[in-house]
């Protein structure tokens, strides 16, 4: 019998060994790849369809997203009452985001409906037609909520520092103006929809509880469409602003102001890349950061303040964002920067470092918690033309890096100089 007067030892998350599990892969007869993880406790599936449809490949802005939004609202057997009712009836729910690079159709349901509910994506894959009525409601929608978003501080200067980092006519910096979303005409969704979702580049990532025949279900359903098309990848160059500091005024009377202050930094193809996420973490990247200690619990300057590494494929930037108010904007910025400043002077303690290893450590342990979560992982490495060496040389970063590692990456990244400051109030 254990001795329950003892407590058990504690042991450090960085001693632990993750283990990414293994996902299984198949090719649909058109070439369609196919990522799936069949486990779980629950009868429940994701199917996840991942078109080359992002904003990248629009001629004219607010086309990827529309084409996206509108997929299901309405096709040639079918209007989006119907398609809804569809789905609705088997307890299912279908969602659509556009990103930059891809657009997504994602199917979450029980498993034991897969049978007539893949018949369903596979026409809205195949046969939206865009009405009329329903891009005009988009459009007043959207207009209306531009407008509601335009005068929130965050939201505007979330635009603009993708701006300055990327350039205006970059897809990570080009955003949608009222005229633009007036403009759009159907004729022009047809188009790119015929290009890039029924003429597509596609891949299918899938989790939960499969059904046995789940393969060949795929198979029937969507393997002799021309979903494995050569769609060349896109570049745009990125075109920095020419003015580091910037500041706008949209309310007179405003109390809080938003504060973005980033730089451009490679994507995950870089050797600094995994460092630079651990020095991220450390210096913004949670709750017990450098910038949450200082200028939320002791100066009070702010809510909450974080740092990130932007989320894109092919480029990525280096941002903290908060908001403050305006009297302590000044402060704010300066505090941003002396924080670098100790990073880069000053080799984090052994104790501080520890933590924020265990602290991600934790983070990796949650995101292969489930299927969903597994599959999520794969997503995120098959789209960024990564394996899963590229996962567990992560966790080794995280385990073996040094302070002094820390130290060298603040010196060569977390320098002012580099930095775009924003203030949107």
């Amino acid at each position: 019998m254990p001795n329950r007067t003892i407590a058990p030892p504690i042991k450090d998350a960085i001693n632990f060994d993750i283990i990414l599990k293994p996902c299984t892969r198949f090719s649909l007869s058109n070439g369609v790849p196919v990522y799936y993880i069949n486990d779980g406790a629950e009868e429940v599936a994701m199917i996840d369809f991942v078109f080359d449809a992002g904003n990248n490949y629009e001629k004219k802005s607010a086309i990827a997203a529309a084409v996206n939004h509108l997929l299901k609202n309405g096709t040639r057997n079918k209007t989006a009452f119907e398609i809804t009712e569809g789905f609705e009836y088997y307890g299912a729910y279908v969602s659509r985001k556009s990103f930059n690079e891809t657009a997504s159709i994602t199917l979450h349901c029980l498993s034991k409906h897969l049978k007539e509910l893949l018949p369903q994506i596979r026409e809205l894959i195949t046969e939206a037609i865009f009405p009329e009525n329903e891009l005009e409601i988009f459009k007043q929608n959207n207009i209306q909520r531009l407008a509601v978003n335009l005068q929130k501080v965050d939201f505007v200067a979330n635009r603009l520092i993708d701006q300055y980092l990327y350039g205006a006519e970059h897809p990570y910096g080009r955003v949608s103006s009222k005229q633009d979303i007036q403009a759009i005409r159907r004729e022009e969704l047809v188009d790119f929809y015929q290009e890039y979702y029924v003429r597509a580049k596609c891949h299918i990532f899938a989790a939960g509880k499969l059904p046995s025949d789940f393969e060949q279900q795929l198979e029937n359903h969507f393997g002799d469409l021309t979903l494995n098309e050569n769609i060349p990848a896109v570049s745009f160059p990125r075109r920095l602003a020419e003015e580091r500091k910037h500041f706008l005024e949209i309310d007179p009377n405003g109390v809080q102001a938003a504060i973005r202050i980033g730089r451009p930094f490679p994507n995950r193809q870089h050797p600094d890349f995994k460092k630079a996420v651990v020095l991220n973490v450390l210096f913004g990247g949670y709750f017990g950061s450098r910038l949450m200690a200082n200028i939320r619990e002791d100066k009070g300057y702010t809510y909450g303040i974080h740092s990130y590494l932007e989320n894109h494929i092919e480029e990525s930037s280096w941002v903290v964002s908060t908001e403050a108010g305006k009297e302590v904007c000044d402060d704010t910025i300066t505090e941003v920067f002396k924080e670098m400043q100790k990073l880069r002077e000053v080799p984090v303690n052994a104790e501080e470092l520890l933590l924020v290893k265990n602290y991600m450590m934790g983070l990796n342990l949650g995101y292969i918690d489930g299927p969903f979560q597994i599959i999520s992982r794969w997503k995120s490495l098959i789209l960024n033309d990564l394996d899963e060496n590229y996962f567990y040389d992560s966790i080794r970063v995280i385990k073996e890096i040094s302070a002094a590692d820390l130290q060298g990456l603040s010196n060569k990244y977390l320098v002012p100089e580099d930095f775009f400051e924003l203030v949107v109030i």
